[in-house]
């Protein structure tokens, strides 16, 4: 009995993975990102993630106006080493540059949305959102569990910092004006 060669993307090369290179690698596991150049293997989906997801998604979809859409679980690369899948996105649909694409740019971004999972509690709640910020990704969202309803933590950019600062939390309702209007009930 043979044992099968471990594939190549299982060493980097020097100096990390790049944006382009997500393409390029065969049989990557879904949703795989790229921080910092190295590859990020995404856990399976929980059911609270699941359904926030959803909630916020269709929520969402009844408020963007018209050339917008709502983009799920999609790559975002934000520079030549960080190539990040949001849980949702909110970018016009200009963003698309043909059918075979697997990513937007960061530019395109208006909204990106993390529901923080156990495995990603660190990535979600500073590395992403640090890295969204400083490539100009206007709004962003956090969602946590508490008890298993979502509570919905608000930034926008301040681009004198290239930071976000708070601008809610939001337990049974999401009610807020930017980036669209929109009042949702959370639990």
């Amino acid at each position: 009995m043979s044992v099968a060669p471990f594939p190549d993307w299982l060493r980097p090369p020097a100096g990390g993975w790049t944006a382009e290179d997500l393409d390029r690698l065969p049989d990557l596991p879904p949703h795989t990102e790229l921080i910092d150049g190295s590859l990020i293997f995404v856990s399976t989906q929980t059911v609270f993630h699941f359904r926030t997801l959803r909630l916020l998604e269709h929520a969402l979809l009844a408020v963007i106006p018209a050339g917008w859409d709502v983009w799920r679980e999609f790559s975002v690369v934000l520079g030549k080493r960080n190539r990040p899948e949001p849980d949702l996105a909110v970018a016009p649909l200009s963003a698309e540059t043909g059918p075979k694409d697997t990513w937007i740019k960061a530019e395109d971004v208006l909204l990106a949305v993390e529901v923080v999972s156990e495995e990603s509690q660190e990535r979600d709640r500073e590395v992403k959102p640090r890295k969204y910020a400083a490539a100009g990704i206007r709004y962003f969202w956090r969602v946590e569990s508490n008890e298993g309803s979502p509570v919905v933590y608000t930034y926008e950019r301040d681009p004198a910092t290239n930071s976000y600062v708070p601008t809610g939390i939001f337990h049974d309702r999401l009610t807020i004006e930017h980036p669209f209007p929109m009042d949702v009930k959370l639990s």
